[in-house]
C-alpha cells in the first residue's frame, strides 16, 4: 500500500466537505438571495375574522338543529308546578323523548296551548303539566285524590296536604293524555282547559318532556 493510503478516505471526504462549503458561499460581489416575505398583519387580520366567522355560523346552526330537534329551554309562568316548578324556573325538555317511547303517567310535559283556552295571555303558547291518564283510562277525581280505572293513583309529587276537588268520572279517548298541574287548587288543567270543561290534550300536541331545571342556579335538577 503507497504511503499514506491509509487516510485517503479520510483526505477524500475533507475534499467533498470543503467543495460543499466552496458551493454554498456566495461569489465576492454577488447579489443576497432576496428574503421570502412573511404574513401581514392585514393577511393575519382577515384570516383571524374568517374563522371566527365560520364558528359564529357554525355554533348558530348547532343551536338552531338543536332547539329544533332534540332539547329546548322553556319558562315557567305560574305557580301551578309548585313545589316541583315556580313562576321563572327554566327547564330543559328534551324534543325527541317520544319519539323513542310512549308518554308514562308520571312525566312532565310541555304542549302547545289548546286553541279554546282562554285567551287573556296570548304570549304565552305553551303549558306544562303533569300526565294523570293516558288514552283509553277513566280518570275521577274523588275524596280528594285521583283515581284512574277505580283505583286511587299515588301521587308524591303533590305537596303535603294537597286536596283535589271532586271531578268526572271521565273516559280519556285515545292518542288523548289528561294532565294536571301539581298545585291543584289553582291549576288550569285537563279539568277545565277549555272555558271549565273537560278537556284531555292530543298527543300530537306534546312538544316534549320537561327533564332537568336550569334556573336558578341553586335548584338545578332532573325532574
Amino acid at each position: 500500500m503507497p504511503p499514506g493510503a491509509c487516510c485517503g478516505g479520510t483526505g477524500k471526504a475533507r475534499l467533498y466537505r470543503d467543495t460543499d462549503v466552496t458551493e454554498t458561499q456566495a461569489e465576492p460581489g454577488a447579489d443576497a438571495p432576496a428574503p421570502i416575505p412573511g404574513p401581514t398583519a392585514a393577511s393575519q387580520m382577515l384570516r383571524s375574522g374568517v374563522e371566527w366567522v365560520v364558528i359564529i355560523v357554525g355554533a348558530i346552526l348547532v343551536a338552531l338543529i338543536v332547539k329544533t330537534f332534540f332539547v329546548q329551554a322553556f319558562w315557567i309562568p305560574s305557580d301551578s308546578m309548585v313545589p316541583a316548578l315556580i313562576t321563572d324556573d327554566r327547564v330543559l325538555v328534551n324534543k325527541l323523548s317520544y319519539r323513542l317511547h310512549d308518554v308514562n303517567r308520571g312525566d312532565l310535559i310541555v304542549f302547545e296551548r289548546p286553541d279554546c283556552d282562554d285567551p287573556a295571555e296570548p304570549e304565552i303558547k305553551d303549558l306544562i303539566k303533569r300526565v294523570v291518564a293516558l288514552g283509553g283510562e277513566q280518570v275521577h277525581g274523588r275524596d280528594g285524590r285521583v283515581h284512574v280505572n277505580g283505583r286511587v293513583l299515588e301521587e308524591p309529587y303533590l305537596p303535603v296536604g294537597a286536596v283535589t276537588h271532586d271531578f268526572g268520572p271521565y273516559s280519556v279517548p285515545a292518542g288523548h293524555l289528561w294532565v294536571m298541574g301539581d298545585n291543584r287548587g289553582i291549576s288550569k288543567d285537563s279539568r277545565f282547559l277549555c272555558n271549565d270543561t273537560f278537556t284531555p290534550i292530543d298527543e300530537d300536541s306534546v312538544i316534549g318532556r320537561a327533564f332537568l331545571q336550569v334556573w336558578p342556579v341553586r335548584s338545578i335538577e332532573t325532574l
